[in-house]
């Protein structure tokens, strides 16, 4: 039987696989953890509960180092004002803090001097920071960053066995995560409204930081390369709602484009084939630019921001990657309305290049016994075809 890498990559390649590849997803939010661990999660990872496949994240933080202090500037009864380890003030409620959408009060970039001290201060290599002893632990013994639903030491297993056993079996991931592209990155240091109007106003700087971006992304993984082998790499840009991007197409392409092809273009020349990048909302007319630029798979494709993987597919055919597109929305219904949604991208699965995963992180809507009912009902689908 080929390893859980080696289906991972037949899959991305488009090659028939006698067993599809599948993982739980991604995310949880904090609530749906406490509802879950109410109703009769024991926090067991969820690939080792359901016996799938992971996605191994093997990167190192792209951000700022060293990051900042987190300081309360101010808080009430509800809420808190603090700076956080971005640089970034923001006010957000006390409880229940993933169900909501923090205020950003104030970013730390508005002039191109600004971001010249802040880069030379906090986004250069400083490899001893970002590859620590602790990051360089983890990527030998085969952990991996988040604790929950991924793979961990288990009890009585050494780091070095375990070392052994996932090289050769799970797939890695290098993330660039909220530092990783050439939006998100920038709204982190200006903000949506500042980032979009300085296209206009001082595209000086807008060019300054994107230009950066692809150094250091450059730099951080030729850094990571020395310590593990990369089967995937990701961007990260959230650039997008449900009507649309936040800035145009022609725009973007502009901008953006020739950074994109530098990093894709090196990437490849480390023996990284399959380059990814997240954003949710509304991608549908960035696809060809990305593509253009030397991308090769999407994800999450949110429904609720009407993507459809079945479209996509009929559109890009092979030149597309395609991983989520299930609306997690119908698991908090469950029964009927979940399975006819699994059953919606079946075809896809046979047609290969695809995995089927949930349209971004898991809602405390999402009862666990809905949630369980959903994962044995995908892997039932995959089985039987």
């Amino acid at each position: 039987m080929p390893t859980s890498r080696q289906r991972f990559l037949d899959t991305l390649n488009f090659k028939p696989v006698a067993k599809p590849w599948i993982r739980w997803g991604a995310f949880l939010w904090d609530e749906t953890i406490v509802r879950w661990k109410q109703e009769g999660w024991d926090g067991t990872p969820l690939d080792d509960y359901f016996d799938l496949d992971r996605l191994v994240r093997v990167d190192p933080w792209y951000g700022p180092v060293p990051e900042f202090t987190r300081e309360v500037i101010s808080e009430d009864a509800t809420t808190v004002t603090f700076i956080n380890h971005e640089g970034i003030v923001m006010r957000e409620f006390k409880e229940n803090r993933d169900m909501s959408m923090p205020q950003f009060v104030k970013f730390p970039i508005e002039t191109l001097p600004e971001f010249e001290k802040f880069a030379a201060e906090r986004l250069a290599l400083k490899a001893d920071l970002r590859l620590s002893p602790a990051w360089r632990q983890m990527v030998a013994s085969g952990r991996v960053q988040a604790a929950v639903g991924k793979g961990e030491l288990r009890e009585g297993e050494t780091a070095a066995a375990q070392h052994a056993a996932v090289q050769d079996e799970w797939p890695r991931k290098c993330w660039a995560d909220r530092w990783g592209g050439f939006f998100g990155p920038l709204r982190n240091l200006m903000g949506v409204e500042n980032l979009c109007v300085a296209f206009y106003e001082d595209p000086a700087l807008v060019e300054r930081m994107m230009a950066e971006r692809a150094d250091r992304i450059i730099e951080i993984t030729g850094e990571v390369l020395k310590h593990t082998h990369i089967d995937t790499f990701w961007f990260w840009e959230d650039m997008a709602y449900r009507n649309g991007p936040l800035v145009g197409p022609e725009l973007f392409r502009k901008f953006a484009f020739p950074h994109y092809r530098r990093v894709c273009e090196w990437l490849r020349s480390q023996g990284i084939e399959h380059i990814g990048l997240d954003s949710d909302g509304n991608i549908t007319t960035l696809i060809p630019l990305w593509l253009d630029a030397g991308l090769t798979q999407l994800w999450p494709f949110e429904v609720q921001s009407g993507m459809d993987v079945v479209a996509v597919r009929k559109e890009y055919g092979k030149r597309l990657v395609i991983m989520g597109g299930l609306d997690k929305r119908v698991l908090a219904a469950g029964g009927e309305r979940m399975r006819k949604e699994v059953d919606r991208v079946m075809p896809l699965v046979e047609q290969g290049g695809y995995i089927p995963e949930l349209d971004h992180s898991v809602p405390p809507d999402v009862s666990w016994k809905n949630f369980c009912e959903y994962i044995n009902y995908l892997k039932l689908r995959l089985k039987r075809g």
